[in-house]
């Protein structure tokens, strides 16, 4: 994740401490010293919605094989062990699990730090007030749009509506929330009605997030931004973060899933305001870039675990045969130390590239879908001349 809200305007919020404390810099387990990754946990891979970018591929059926709640509560002890920062709740579509409230309280018991990425469509009174009262932190609710642009990409009619329903539910009883939007040809159009939506109803925190080539997201690849519409989409991201900071509208802005975000944002402001730019090519640093298989983990229904939710096709082991901690610290596991010291075997423009410390050779799940997991991230949109090539 790339805080434009951080990194333009100063702004503190939690996640700033995982990503851009200086004891973040140089691991290789966890998000900062002495404390393992932010884990993402997909607890079910049923959902009421047929997204056209789900990563996970996620069905309306119930499937078999999910973890049991005895399972999940074991997983979940693992974690707090291994001291993990956040536990995010994903699916699938989350709220579906049936004990899903059983394994937020048991969590709190724990003292997890918990969040959940939902569409929001499920999200009554009921379940928002439930959330709160189980010590949920931040509720991320996905929304790509307004109605039409919205319910074409989630697969159903009427989604928008629900949605909207969600966000206001949670306002109600005061838990926190946020917008999530994956960008896209279509989507990135709504940008300005998004910024305008996210300032009506004082929505503190919104996500932008570049299309991954994943699951279902792999075969609306042709959608993507090109390079240039990337550059002018960050350039209207980054007027709009100055302008909400001017007006004094407390909303965090953040890119998420395309390191090269912070190096363009460092570029831009180079031209600018030589300072600050200064300022973020340090804390820029201090994060390092991509941080899968280090700073964030994912684990599926199934129990098998994963180097980010994206990458599904390195299995890195399986929580019903060993704990979290042991596959995470991953003796023995050859992947797992290459990943670790990627900047070795790199290939392409990556390896040579001016800004390895600051991006770590950007998503590799996008460069997987070329058919070379260490080539360049397709999605890298700076020149030749801007890399140092």
């Amino acid at each position: 994740m790339i805080s434009f809200s951080k990194l333009l305007l100063g702004q503190e919020n939690y996640g700033d401490s995982l990503r851009y404390h200086s004891l973040a810099q140089g691991q290789t387990r966890g998000a900062l010293a002495g404390a393992g990754p932010v884990v993402v946990w997909n607890c079910t891979r049923t959902c009421n919605l047929k997204c056209r970018h789900c990563y996970a591929k996620a069905v309306h059926n119930t499937t078999p094989g999910e973890l049991s709640t005895e399972e999940a509560k074991s997983f979940m002890v693992s974690l707090s062990s291994y001291k993990v920062p956040v536990l995010l709740f994903s699916g699938g579509e989350p709220l579906i699990r049936k004990d899903i409230f059983e394994l937020m309280d048991y969590g709190a018991q724990l003292g997890l730090r918990m969040v959940i990425s939902t569409n929001g469509t499920l999200i009554d009174l009921e379940k928002a007030q439930k959330m709160k009262e189980s010590g949920i932190s931040y509720v991320g609710i996905s929304l790509d749009g307004l109605q039409k642009v919205n319910d074409i990409f989630r697969g159903s009619q009427g989604a928008y509506a629900k949605t909207m329903a969600g966000f206001h539910n949670c306002q109600t009883v005061g838990q926190k929330t946020g917008l999530r939007l994956t960008l896209s040809k279509n989507t990135a159009q709504e940008l300005p009605a998004i910024f305008n939506l996210i300032e009506e109803n004082k929505i503190p925190r919104v996500c932008f997030y570049h299309l991954v080539y994943s699951g279902r997201g792999s075969e609306i690849k042709d959608e993507d931004l090109t390079h240039t519409e990337k550059r002018e989409l960050l350039d209207y991201i980054i007027e709009k973060t100055i302008d909400f900071g001017a007006r004094h509208i407390n909303t965090e802005i953040l890119t998420v899933d395309n390191h090269c975000d912070g190096i363009y944002l460092y570029l831009y402001m180079k031209e600018r305001d030589r300072t600050k730019a200064g300022e973020i090519l340090e804390l820029l640093t201090v994060n390092g870039g991509n941080r899968s298989g280090t700073a964030i983990a994912s684990v599926d229904w199934e129990g098998n675990v994963y180097m980010d939710q994206f990458t599904r096709d390195v299995t890195l082991g399986n929580i019903r045969e060993k704990s979290f901690g042991e596959i995470w610290d991953g003796e023995g596991n050859a992947f797992l130390q290459q990943l670790r010291e990627r900047k070795k075997y790199l290939r392409g423009r990556c390896a040579s590239c001016q800004w390895l410390m600051q991006c770590n050779g950007n998503f590799r799940a996008r460069a997987l879908s070329t058919g070379d997991f260490w080539a360049a991230d397709p999605a890298c949109y700076l020149t030749d001349e801007e890399i140092g090539l």
